[in-house]
């Protein structure tokens, strides 16, 4: 058993403690939050035996060997990096940082310690990312890579109402790029490679956030278009376009069906069995990489995670997206 903490007391930290627990690879000892009340109340809802509020003393503890990074994105780097420093392995909810400089000095810190480092975006670590990757080579040349991810935020009506939550305020660096555009760009790096050109268009928010946007990145011999939004639904599915037949994702962000339609006419379902929640198979790589001795995921890699954030940093320069914490490193 893999003794983790959690830093982040939201419902995405509720997911993964269950989808960890459906593992049987972790133990829960220990929790991090900025109120004793809310230490308190988190820990006893989940049945954590140790609960701080001093991030340092966590960090210097020996109550736990790993810890689950979801609080808001600004606050990712200072908190790896503080937990890498004594030695605490790290997995990083996504966006794994603010921009591509705060990533490097991650990896740094991990290299330096001797620590794993892993960018929690679970969708290029499912079966059937694996069965899009498996398959790929009967699409014969492809020439275009398509993915949107747009959900209508919950919190956007309290944004049109005059209150800012979180979701809608730069000081977190957030967004719907940083929120869902990864969603669609990750895999896309996971599979292709960094692009070589990038054109990005946003609807900018009064508050200083993207509403919604798109990219249009260019590769040697495709190219590939991103839509991601916080102020609209999408419905369609993703798809990579080969001359041979095209892949058909039903959801980039979750692929849960996955079929090629040929050129001629015929159709092949490759979908594979996912159970449970899907969370669990990014713990089952973190954890098989710490008993490993593994210092990286060959999937979601140092590598990967920093074109991610290089991608992002030139989307965001374009549209005029600023975040507090660019000035800050």
């Amino acid at each position: 058993m893999i003794r983790f903490a959690v830093i982040g007391t939201n419902w995405i930290t509720d997911s993964f403690i269950q989808a960890a627990r459906e593992t049987g690879l972790v133990d829960l000892t220990a929790v991090y939050s900025r109120t004793e009340e809310r230490a308190r109340e988190y820990a006893a809802k989940h049945g954590i035996p140790n609960r701080f509020t001093d991030l340092e003393k966590m960090a210097a503890s020996d109550e736990f060997d790993a810890v689950y990074i979801a609080s808001p994105t600004s606050c990712h780097a200072e908190q790896a990096i503080l937990c890498m420093e004594h030695g605490k392995h790290v997995l990083c909810e996504k966006p794994i940082a603010s921009h591509a400089r705060e990533m490097k000095k991650m990896i740094e810190t991990a290299a330096k310690h001797n620590v794993l480092l892993m960018e929690a975006l679970k969708s290029t670590l499912l079966p059937n990312f694996r069965a899009i990757q498996d398959n790929l080579h009967k699409l014969g040349p492809i020439r275009r890579y398509f993915a949107s991810y747009c959900q209508y935020s919950s919190r956007y009506d309290a944004f049109k109402q005059g209150t800012v939550l979180n979701a809608f305020n730069p000081a977190f660096s957030n967004g719907s790029l940083m929120d869902l555009g990864v969603y669609c760009i990750y895999p896309m790096v996971v599979l292709f490679g960094r692009p070589e050109l990038i054109r990005a268009n946003a609807v900018m928010l009064e508050s200083g956030v993207d509403g919604e946007g798109s990219l249009l990145l260019k590769y040697k011999e495709m190219d590939a278009v991103i839509m991601y939004s916080k102020i609209t639904n999408s419905y369609l599915p993703a798809e990579i376009q080969g001359e041979n037949g095209t892949m058909v994702i039903d959801r980039i962000n979750q692929p849960g069906k996955v079929e090629i339609r040929y050129k001629d006419g015929t159709v092949e379902e490759i979908t594979r069995e996912q159970t449970g929640n899907t969370m669990k198979y990014e713990v089952q790589e973190f954890v098989h990489l710490i008993k490993s001795g593994e210092l990286e995921s060959s999937v979601n890699s140092h590598a990967n995670s920093l074109s991610v954030m290089e991608i992002t940093d030139e989307a965001r320069r374009q549209v005029g997206l600023v975040f507090p914490a660019d000035s800050l490193a």
